[in-house]
């Protein structure tokens, strides 16, 4: 439009329109611009309004400590009752709106805001996640809780244990004597947990702090903080021999002293590229991916025609584990 001004400056305003293909009215507009329109004037208070005085008189009454813990339909009855009318209780409302208190007015507590937890592993025994679940007994009503310790690179199961209760007791024991196991020291590891009784427990907290070890929590109400201990439960109790009751404490100890086993050595994960969690954890990946390129590599140098595209790869297991990783923005920024 600019241009258009430019132009009309020496041909006129009808050539310069028609040269810029734009109405002559468009070009008068810019060249004329029309004064800011004047502000609306203030509206009049209604005859009715209360006045500042009744209006403060109002909130005073409903921040009395009578009435805090009353809605103002309560209050303007009660009034009413003591032969008092300050207002409707529909203005009430709108006195509360008008100094932003239409909400709880009590003095109540305040939870905090939980941080979501971002935790990476790019190795074994640095990060581990661990829970509780219930396995049901002979009858109604009878549970059986398994401990389980899963290092969430590897998905392998550094530790485990059945127990007639859940308590941060048992947890403690289990903790130290996986760690003492697994060689881990000051430090090294962070475990991670949601937030029930057991994991939140304060001899938990001592023993950690005495272990060098970081505790970290899931958020409350959030079911996918703990993914990897909530997966490896799924995978337990949908094999095909998790039975639907145990008839005691023995019986539940058994099947877990072979399940275990068969998931950590047995099992090809397909998280891990379709290797087993104690390959991953033990670093034994690249002789078992090596091993099978050589038998891919027989195969297409058999029948190459039967691999349409490129020769065949083997899976490879991810060089990372993260729980809530990043957005890719935050991961750079992060980084820089």
């Amino acid at each position: 439009m600019a241009a258009a001004l430019d132009l009309a400056a020496t041909v006129g305003m009808t050539l310069a329109a028609d040269a810029f293909g734009v109405p002559r009215a468009s070009l008068y507009r810019v060249r004329q611009p029309q004064p800011a329109a004047a502000p609306p004037a203030p509206r009049p208070a209604p005859p009715r309004a209360l006045t500042a005085a009744e209006r403060q008189a109002v909130l005073d009454v409903l921040h009395n400590e009578r009435f805090v813990d009353l809605a103002p339909k309560a209050v303007y009855a009660t009034l009413l009752d003591e032969q008092v009318y300050l207002c409707s209780w529909r203005t009430m409302y709108r006195v509360l709106e008008t100094a932003a208190e239409v909400k709880e007015r009590r003095n109540q507590r305040r939870h905090p805001a939980y941080t979501k937890p971002e935790l990476l592993a790019t190795g074994p025994n640095q990060v581990w996640s661990w829970d509780i679940t219930k396995l049901r007994g002979p009858v109604k009503w009878t549970y059986y809780y398994l401990y389980v310790i899963l290092d969430i690179f590897s998905r392998y199961v550094v530790g485990w244990m059945v127990a007639e209760s859940e308590s941060g007791t048992l947890a403690e024991r289990l903790i130290e004597a996986t760690c003492e196991k697994q060689g881990i020291a000051s430090g090294q590891l962070t475990i991670h947990a949601d937030r029930g009784t057991s994991m939140t427990s304060k001899s938990v907290a001592l023993l950690m702090a005495d272990l060098g070890v970081t505790r970290t929590h899931s958020r409350p109400h959030v079911s996918d903080d703990n993914p990897y201990s909530e997966a490896q439960f799924k995978t337990l109790k949908y094999h095909p021999s998790f039975p639907g009751r145990f008839g005691s404490v023995q019986d539940a100890r058994a099947f877990c002293q072979g399940f275990f086993p068969w998931y950590n050595t047995d099992h090809h994960h397909d998280a891990l590229g379709l290797l087993t969690p104690e390959a991953v954890h033990y670093g034994r990946v690249e002789a078992i991916l090596e091993q099978r390129r050589a038998i891919l590599a027989a195969a297409y140098a058999a029948h190459p025609e039967r691999f349409v595209r490129k020769p065949p790869e083997p899976l490879a297991p991810p060089t990372a584990a993260w729980i809530n990783q990043p957005a890719p923005a935050a991961l750079t920024e992060a980084q820089h």
